[in-house]
């Protein structure tokens, strides 16, 4: 008895053709591209141009684990391109390294350590904790008690570790950081061979002093950097990980990249008398306040308002502490304020947090305080619902004439002082006018609440509106009109309000990260004030040099133009090292290690001689074919190979000059960099970096060319998560669906920045689409012979011409990075081109050359994204030479005749409108009686097709009218006097009109004055007539009579009523 065939049939017999191309690749070694030799061309000047070139990358994954499929959507970008150009005759190099520098693979090499000491070496004691718990747990519940929390939801590292496919006894390897560098890399290059990368493999290497090569290529950039003054020390707030006692750079963090400090003003308000509530709650604590001036501090982003304070809030249900700064005073504010103050040298001992005294804040209420520059001796806290313990320090000064939010607060406590529990005193203050603009006055905040009908406190929407409107007006707008800053533009006062507060010891400098940071250690992070090593981005010259290259750069979208002169704007000092990870030492100051963002930002220049270097040994430990020792390449051996000094003959040991010269070539080659692919998240850090770095070491001619970026990928309309399921890496891609199926869905996912989904059904439709297509090209191979051949007919014709068309705007889409199109025009409008045709002749027979240059076409329009498929085609199907990611990408066999492209055209939407008619006749016969309503489309039929020769006249009369008022200079129509026109002409009264001269109107927009040209290029009676056998075979006719208007009876001039040149009209009958 046969066995049933498996579900995934399809998909095993594809993944079999895709293992034996990945053979035929490694075995002709067909992705490892050199640059020509200097005995094969001297001269360097016209290199490109005799050897054209292509060079792509993404940014290097880091080895914390496998490839997911977000990696493998940006990757395939890459990839696509590099197949493109190669098919375009150039030499197209993909090289890919990897990222191990930082804090990440540290951080989790550190959480199994303790792991280990907790469980065991195979994590043994794992299971007997977890007994244990459960059993605490039910104790729990049975006492109502919170114990279990303690247990939680964690997630340990080992089982992390285990969730990528390690087995538990080797996990324990893994508490060597260096360890996953000689992990996960070879693993990596495993899934991605199998995904159909076109990488050279011999060009690989890992990051970090494991690489000796290219830990001396880094040390030669940071000097480098420093020579020309980009690396600078010195003081500057930075997102600081206590935990890891280093700064906290976007890669070394678990959550919060790109947030950056945020500066503001800290007010000092002087307590002057506790609150009776306060007294009581602080009475346990009064030794250790004893001798101490509190303070409560707010932080405010608008120290020009301050004159205007007339009290200061508090959140009722936060608690709050009382921090010790000195000997003489304390700071009352959040936990998490100290904490960042205490890295800010705000506090005498850095870094310590010295709690006094906890107090919640409802208690807080009612105390007077003195506000710096308040026009007010003496003002009261006071409760207010919105105050936030995670932003600033929990207190808020309070400026009813200029912030919205403080004045619908006070006026609810004013109203409701007994709900809100407030004294009617503590309240008994007015805006306090400070500000003038010229819209909203001399008090902003009163007035925008009137225009807004702010009411409350709790009008979030209104108030977030009214906020901002206040602060831009205030601020670019506004004058100040107290105090001795009187008469000053804000925008010119606020920096010196602010000195007169820091001079005056009432206010300070504070920072805060703009958000929550969360180390790779799982702390939250604060801003500290250290002195540190620090690339100065954002420097004038620098910024200009770099503006300059974005300038000249193709940026495939303007969001991603934008995204980077956003990022240009802000950026400045970088901290660019730090002491703890993995990486390469300061050379300079080997107590730090260069920061992981810092280390990845020029290395495109490596993979050019990287191969050379120590070819495909990825921690360097094995000497290239340039036989040249890692001690051997100094800074000054760099500097000659990227052509930026002249050889270094004085130097020991330095290499012979030839064969440097031999990776000088491979530079001048390669570089620069024609497109860099990522995700867009890394504009604002690592791709600006790129650029930065780039403009600053290298001369104009090697700047980058391109970067391409893209959005994230979803899975299912889903965002990608391991928590929920939802999640999907490369290795399981391929495994799921094969390689070239999951290539073909990342190519429909999107090309866009905005993110990009990938479809299963998409993905399991590929799979069908190419084994049915793969069937019928052996199919058609196997029968050539008997397949009609000599000269092409009219069907002939258009399918060759359809073929030219989709052939260019494949090409076209390619070329812009437009893969979704690509595959659009390549591939789905290609077979429909070839399903019609089929259909066409389906009775005399396909021709023979016609099939064959189908089958080839396709081929090798799909081969960029649907490589191993396009391969067994080439070699198997086609009993090609050669490999087809050597081939040459197609070309037209003749330019594209347009005329015949509207001919086809015409003749689909005439089938389609016949049809359309043919249906309404019997919609009309179900709506009458009439016995005259007689025509059955199932029996023998007849069809008259009536050719109007010429425009009714009303048509032509509005034409003219259109004509007469348009002005080509600007693109508009004298809409007023067509109508008079028309209306003159009594043509206004037909309905048809007015919608007739909005479409006309519509196509003069869209094509100019030959949108007035609507004669037809064709002749619709010859093209009708050939394809008068088409249309019976669609439709079913036995007979298709075609007539011109003038050969209409008059009975027949009334059935034609409707056609219009290049729109016939219909008559049926049953013969």
């Amino acid at each position: 008895m046969a066995t049933e065939a498996p579900k995934t049939a399809k998909r095993d017999y594809l993944r079999d053709l895709e293992g034996k191309a990945r053979t035929l690749w490694n075995d002709n070694k067909a992705f490892e591209i050199n640059a020509p030799t200097i005995e094969e061309h001297a001269n360097s000047d016209d290199i490109h141009t005799v050897y054209p070139k292509f060079m792509a990358c993404m940014p290097y994954p880091y080895m914390n684990g496998r490839l997911h499929l977000g990696h493998a959507f940006t990757f395939s970008k890459v990839d696509y391109a590099v197949g493109y150009e190669r098919m375009k005759g150039k030499r197209a190099l993909l090289p890919q390294g990897f990222h191990c520098t930082g804090m990440p693979i540290k951080a989790c090499a550190d959480k199994l350590t303790r792991e280990l000491e907790m469980f065991g070496k195979n994590f043994e004691r794992y299971e007997e904790m977890l007994l244990s718990n459960q059993l605490e747990e039910k104790v729990a519940v049975a006492k109502k008690s919170k114990v279990a929390a303690k247990t939680g939801n964690v997630t340990y590292q080992f089982q992390i570790m285990l969730s990528l496919g390690i087995p538990r006894e080797e996990i324990h390897k893994f508490a060597d950081p260096y360890y996953w560098t000689e992990y996960f890399p070879p693993q990596t290059i495993n899934d991605m061979t199998a995904f159909g990368s076109k990488v050279d493999w011999r060009r690989c290497f890992i990051t970090t002093d494991a690489n000796p090569y290219y830990d001396g290529f880094v040390r030669w950039q940071m000097n480098k950097l420093r020579q020309m003054e980009k690396v600078k020390f010195g003081e500057r707030y930075t997102i600081y990980s206590i935990v890891d006692q280093q700064p906290c750079m976007d890669h070394d963090r678990q959550s919060g990249e790109a947030l950056n400090p945020q500066e503001y003003t800290g007010i000092k308000m002087k307590v002057l008398d506790w609150s009776k509530a306060a007294k009581e709650a602080f009475a346990p604590f009064e030794n250790a306040l004893k001798g101490k001036t509190v303070y409560l501090v707010a932080a405010t982003l608008r120290p020009e308002t301050m004159y205007g304070q007339t009290n200061c809030f508090v959140g009722t249900d936060i608690s709050y502490g009382v921090y010790q700064v000195n000997d003489t005073e304390a700071f009352l504010v959040t936990e998490r304020a100290a904490r960042n103050m205490a890295f800010q040298k705000i506090f005498d001992k850095e870094g310590a947090v010295r709690k006094l005294a906890d107090i919640k804040g409802e208690a807080v209420v009612g105390t007077k305080i003195h506000a710096p520059l308040s026009a007010y001796p003496a003002v009261y806290v006071l409760p207010m619902d919105n105050v936030l313990p995670t932003k600033g320090t929990g207190v808020v000064t309070s400026v009813p004439s200029d912030s919205p939010d403080d004045f619908a607060t006070l006026q609810d406590l004013k109203k409701k002082s007994a709900f809100y529990k407030v004294e009617p005193e503590w309240v008994d203050f007015e805006p306090v006018p400070v500000i003038e603009t010229p819209t909203y006055g001399q008090l902003t905040a009163p007035k925008l609440c009137e225009l807004k009908k702010i009411n409350s406190q709790k009008d979030r929407a209104q108030l977030a509106e009214a906020k901002e409107l206040a602060y831009k007006e205030g601020f670019y707008l506004g004058t100040v009109i107290t105090g001795e800053f009187k008469g000053m533009k804000v925008q010119d006062a606020k920096g010196k309000i602010r000195e007169k507060l820091i001079e005056s010891k009432e206010g300070f400098i504070y920072y805060e990260p703009e958000g929550l940071v969360i180390s790779r250690s799982g702390d939250e992070c604060v801003v500290a004030l250290m002195d540190q090593w620090y690339l100065d981005y954002g420097e004038t010259e620098w910024r200009t040099q770099t503006e300059k290259c974005l300038a000249g750069m193709e940026t495939f979208t303007p969001e991603t133009r934008h995204q980077f002169e956003q990022t240009l704007g802000w950026l400045n000092k970088w901290a660019c090292a730090r002491s703890f990870g993995l990486g390469t030492k300061l050379p300079w100051d080997k107590q730090f290690l260069v920061e992981s963002l810092s280390d990845s930002t020029i290395y495109m220049a490596y993979y050019t001689v990287s191969h050379l270097l120590h070819q495909g040994s990825l921690n360097g430990t094995q000497v290239g074919p340039a036989g040249i020792t890692a001690e051997q390449m100094t800074d000054r051996v760099w500097d000659y190979i990227f052509k930026l000094d002249t050889y270094p003959a004085d130097e020991a040991n330095v290499p012979l000059q030839a064969t440097l010269d031999k990776l000088r070539r491979e530079y001048e080659y390669f570089y620069p960099l024609d497109v860099r692919c990522s995700g867009k998240d890394l504009i604002p850090n690592h791709l600006t970096f790129f650029l930065y770095n780039h403009t600053a070491i290298f001369p104009p001619e090697m700047w980058p060319r391109a970067v391409r970026s893209n959005g994230h990928l979803m899975l299912d309309s889903k965002k990608m998560s391991k928590s929920t399921g939802n999640f999907m890496t490369m290795n399981d891609a391929v495994i799921k669906y094969g390689a070239d199926a999951t290539r073909f869905a990342l190519a429909d996912a999107g090309d866009s920045g905005e993110d990009a989904n990938f479809e299963d059904a998409t993905a399991n439709a590929a799979i069908l689409r190419l084994y049915t297509l793969l069937e019928w090209c052996e199919e058609q191979t196997k029968s050539i012979d008997t397949l009609r051949t000599g000269e092409f007919n009219f069907f002939d014709r258009i399918f060759e011409n359809e073929m030219n068309n989709n052939v260019l705007l494949t090409d076209h889409s390619y070329k812009l990075t437009h893969y979704r199109d690509a595959m659009k025009y390549g591939v789905f409008e290609f077979q429909t081109a070839r399903d019609n045709y089929q259909q066409a002749c389906s009775t005399i027979g396909m021709h023979k050359d016609l099939v064959l240059r189908y089958i080839t076409d396709q081929t090798l329009l799909i081969a960029p994204v649907c490589p191993h498929w396009a391969e067994y085609v080439w070699r198997d199907v086609l009993k090609k030479d050669g490999m087809v990611v050597d081939a040459a990408f197609p070309k037209p066999s003749a330019p594209v005749d347009e005329v015949l492209s509207l001919a086809t055209t015409y003749i689909r939407r005439t089938i389609k409108s016949i049809r359309d008619a043919e249906a309404n006749t019997q919609k009309k016969k179900k709506k009458s009686k009439a016995d005259d309503v007689t025509y059955n489309p199932s029996q023998p039929k007849s069809l008259k097709i009536f050719v109007a020769t010429k425009f009714p006249e009303w048509q032509e009369d509005c034409i003219a009218a259109l004509k007469a008022n348009y002005d080509q200079a600007t693109g508009k129509f004298d809409d007023v006097k067509v109508r008079e026109i028309l209306g003159v002409k009594g043509i206004l009264k037909n309905k048809k009109t007015m919608p007739f001269v909005q479409e006309q109107k519509k196509m003069v927009e869209k094509r100019g004055v030959e949108g007035f040209d609507r004669a037809l290029l064709f002749s619709e009676v010859d093209i009708l007539g050939h394809a008068k056998d088409e249309i019976k075979r669609n439709l079913g006719f036995n007979t298709v009579t075609i007539l011109k208007s003038e050969d209409w009876t008059e009975e027949e001039a009334k059935q034609a009523e409707a056609a219009v040149p290049g729109q016939p009209a219909f008559a049926f009958k049953n013969e």
